[in-house]
């Protein structure tokens, strides 16, 4: 006979699965972790270890289950192999975290698109609900990293699509763009769909002192923040700089690119090649107060994500951080990016090197336009764009499947093994 078990009173317990990012490193993922637990819910995160942390944290009441990360490389069969070994191991902290008691509400972020199996595993032995974390489109990531990879590698990132799609019982997604996705490849019904965008937090980012010594004794500085992948056009500002420093003549600029990904190496050797190790500096990933210092002093910053089906659709997180730091930003002329920055940024059709590496040189040649230009953007992160105006949306679809807006939970009373 089929037991009926009532989930676990208040504080509602909440598990975040992350894989492509270790918490609190991850500024989506940590935003969702403090609005929750400013509201009462017990979060626990599981995800890969970031440098120099332990197994086990609790930062800012939340509780970080970390594992080695592996990452083999080698095209499309190295992810196969480092999304396998991460599904098995998010499954044992997962589980070991469960023993403390039931999960509420279980939220998966991608990608990958594969922990629907463990989520809906938790449904079936707890009730819980689950929450996926539209972060990106792995079809469109794949296909952006390995254009002539296998069609069956494709066609089974869209079989995970789906199943993630299918199993949620809420979607939150980072713009109106995925959430079409959501509704129209995933077939999920528009009110169980909510953009949650991730919204800088302007307290926190926004201008301080400047640090002059970081333009190296030039005029100017100008900034790259983020990832280092094949789809995020960081060779474009290495190429951009080789333009301005070493065709161009301006040696009155210099170059901060900050992050580090799968083309940091080349992208740091093709910048000594050009001769260009004075002009551009490739610290690799930086503390957030050297990010603060760096944008602080900075003049413009630079979104250079390449025209392909997922970053036109994908909103930059960089290029709202440039904003909340009063920084003009030169990005190509991408649908999304528009919707975010809208006349903060200066764009450049897709593709036109020449013309990024001009448009850089027109804003830093023009104060007044910079001055402009960032005070538009950081009204914008105020207004609009700010967390504070997202985390009311996020927080909502939490509450619903919890029952604490006041309905009842739809998993209330589940069903168990017996």
């Amino acid at each position: 006979m089929t037991q009926r078990r009532r989930l676990p009173a208040d504080p509602p317990r909440v598990l975040i699965i992350v894989q492509n990012l270790p918490v609190p490193f991850d500024r989506r993922v940590w935003l969702e972790c403090r609005t929750l637990t400013d509201a009462g819910y017990d979060v626990t995160v599981v995800c890969p270890q970031g440098e120099g942390t332990g197994p086990v944290q609790v930062v800012d009441g939340v509780r970080i289950l970390a594992y080695p990360p592996y990452a083999p490389g080698g095209g499309a069969l190295g992810f196969f192999l480092e999304y396998a070994y991460s599904f098995l191991a998010t499954a044992r902290l997962a589980l070991k975290a469960r023993r403390r008691g039931a999960f509420r509400v279980v939220q998966a972020c991608n990608p990958p698109d594969i922990f629907w199996p463990l989520a809906w595993a938790l449904r079936v032995r707890d009730g819980s609900r689950f929450v996926f974390d539209h972060h990106d489109l792995c079809p469109e990531l794949f296909r952006s990293r390995f254009p002539d990879g296998p069609a069956a590698f494709h066609r089974g990132l869209l079989f995970l699509e789906r199943a993630t799609f299918r199993t949620a019982d809420r979607v939150t997604s980072t713009n109106a763009s995925y959430a079409a996705v959501a509704r129209e490849r995933g077939g999920k019904a528009a009110e169980h769909v909510t953009v949650v965008r991730t919204g800088p937090d302007p307290q926190r980012l926004r201008r301080r002192a400047t640090r002059p010594e970081l333009r190296r004794g030039r005029d100017h500085l100008v900034a790259y923040l983020g990832v280092m992948g094949p789809q995020d056009g960081v060779d474009i500002v290495i190429r951009a700089a080789d333009l301005v420093v070493n065709t161009w003549g301006r040696h009155d600029i210099t170059f901060a690119v900050m992050g580090k990904g799968d083309c940091y190496a080349e992208l740091v050797a093709e910048r000594d090649r050009l001769g260009l190790r004075d002009y551009v500096d490739l610290p690799g990933r930086v503390p957030d107060q050297t990010v603060v210092d760096v944008f602080s002093t900075a003049d413009v910053g630079l979104s250079p994500d390449p025209f392909n089906a997922l970053n036109d659709v994908s909103t930059m997180n960089k290029t709202m951080e440039y904003m909340a730091f009063e920084l003009p930003v030169v990005a190509f002329d991408l649908r999304e990016t528009r919707v975010s920055a809208q006349d903060a940024a200066r764009y450049v059709e897709p593709g036109d090197v020449e013309g990024y590496a001009r448009a850089i040189l027109e804003l830093v040649d023009d104060p007044a336009t910079r001055e402009a230009m960032g005070g538009r953007g950081r009204r914008r992160v105020e207004q609009e764009l700010a967390w504070e105006h997202q985390r009311v949306g996020y927080l909502a679809v939490f509450d619903e499947l919890s029952g604490r807006d006041g309905a009842a939970a739809p998993s209330d009373l589940a069903r168990s093994e017996a």
